[in-house]
C-alpha cells in the first residue's frame, strides 16, 4: 500500500524557495499511471499532539501548532509557517504511521512523503518539523514491535533521529551518509556509515549490503523503517556523492531483498532530493517503486 495526500504537495512557498514541493504529486501522477495506482490510497488519520508529545517538546509543539515560534526556529525550519504547514505536516506524519502499521500487517508499505530525519526534540530543522519515523517507531514499539531499525539512506545524516532515539533499546538507528555533508554535528547514531565526497557505485552498494545485513542480524528488528532519499544521486545538488540511476535502483533492491529474505516488515518513506528538474528528479525517486515492481515475491 502507497499512502498519499493532495496536501503533500499544496504548500504554498516563496519564489525559488529551494525545496521542491511539487515532487510528491508530480510522483503521485507517475505511479497513478501504472501498475501501483489501486494501491494508492490517502491517510485516513492525522498524527495526534498526544504522539508527538511522545517524542518531541511540548513547548516546541505547541508553539507549531499555534503559530509563535520565533523567526529564529522558523528560519531553521525551513520553511514558512502557516496553518497549511501545520494541516500538511500533521498528514504527512500520519502517512507515515499508516505505512508502518500496515507494513507490520501485510509485510510492506510507503508513504509518497516522509523521512523527516533532521527534526530534533525541541526544533525543526533541514525542512523537517516533526521526526515521522521516530514517532512511528515509538507508536509501534508501545504495542506491535520489540525492536525497530530505522534504516535511513538519505545522503544527509539523520542527526534528529539519531538524538532522539539515544539510549533507547527499542529503536536501533542506522545512517549511511556523506560525511562532509548537512547537517554539520553529527550526533552518534547506533551505526554510523559515513562516506566521502564523490562517492560512487561500489563503495556505496557495497556499504548499503553491509550496513543492512549487520543491522538485522545483529538486532533482528521486528520491522524497518526506510529512509530512501533521493538525493545520493549524482545529479542532485544537495548530495555530493556520484551514485548513478542504477545505482540507486540497485541500493533499493538491496533493502527490499533483505526485508523480504528475512520476512522483516517494511515501511519506506520518500526522504530528501533536491534536483530542481522535478522531472529528473522524479526518475530517480520513482527507483524506489520500480525495485518494488522488481521483486518477484512483491505481488503489486
Amino acid at each position: 500500500m502507497l499512502y498519499y495526500h493532495p496536501i503533500y504537495s499544496a504548500l504554498a512557498l516563496p519564489k525559488h524557495h529551494r525545496f521542491p514541493i511539487s515532487k510528491y504529486q508530480k510522483l503521485y501522477q507517475r505511479l497513478n499511471n501504472n501498475k501501483f495506482a489501486e494501491h494508492i490510497k490517502q491517510p485516513e488519520q492525522k498524527i495526534t499532539r498526544d504522539a508527538l508529545l511522545l517524542c518531541h517538546d511540548s513547548g516546541y509543539v505547541d508553539a507549531f501548532l499555534a503559530g509563535t515560534l520565533s523567526d529564529k526556529a522558523i528560519k531553521r525550519m525551513g520553511f514558512p509557517w502557516s496553518r497549511q504547514l501545520v494541516e500538511r505536516t500533521l498528514i504527512s506524519l500520519g502517512g507515515s504511521l499508516a505505512a508502518a502499521e500496515y507494513a507490520l500487517t501485510h509485510g510492506i508499505a510507503a508513504n509518497l512523503s516522509g523521512g523527516y530525519h533532521h527534526a530534533h526534540r525541541e526544533f525543526g530543522s533541514g525542512f523537517c518539523i516533526f521526526n515521522d519515523w521516530v514517532v512511528a517507531a515509538t507508536l509501534i514499539a508501545q504495542q506491535q514491535a520489540e525492536k525497530v531499525l530505522i534504516f535511513d539512506c538519505d545522503v544527509h545524516q539523520g542527526d534528529g533521529t539519531a538524538a532522539l532515539a539515544k539510549g533507547r533499546d527499542d529503536i536501533v538507528t542506522c545512517s549511511i551518509h556523506c560525511e562532509s555533508n548537512f547537517p554539520r554535528i553529527k550526533p552518534n547514531s547506533d551505526l554510523d556509515f559515513a562516506l566521502p565526497v564523490g562517492t560512487e557505485d561500489k563503495q556505496y552498494l557495497e556499504t548499503v549490503q553491509e550496513a543492512i545485513t549487520l543491522a538485522t542480524r545483529i538486532h533482528q528488528p521486528d520491522i524497518i523503517l526506510y529512509n530512501a532519499g533521493a538525493d545520493i544521486y549524482q545529479g542532485d545538488e544537495l548530495g555530493h556523492f556520484n551514485i548513478s540511476l542504477e545505482g540507486v535502483y540497485t541500493r533499493d533492491s538491496i533493502v527490499i531483498d533483505c526485508a523480504v529474505t528475512q520476512n522483516i516488515p517494511l515501511a519506506i518513506a520518500l526522504g530528501g532530493g533536491y534536483q530542481r528538474n522535478i522531472d529528473q528528479l522524479i526518475d530517480v525517486h520513482q527507483q524506489t517503486f520500480l525495485a518494488l515492481l522488481g521483486n518477484p515475491a512483491i505481488m503489486i
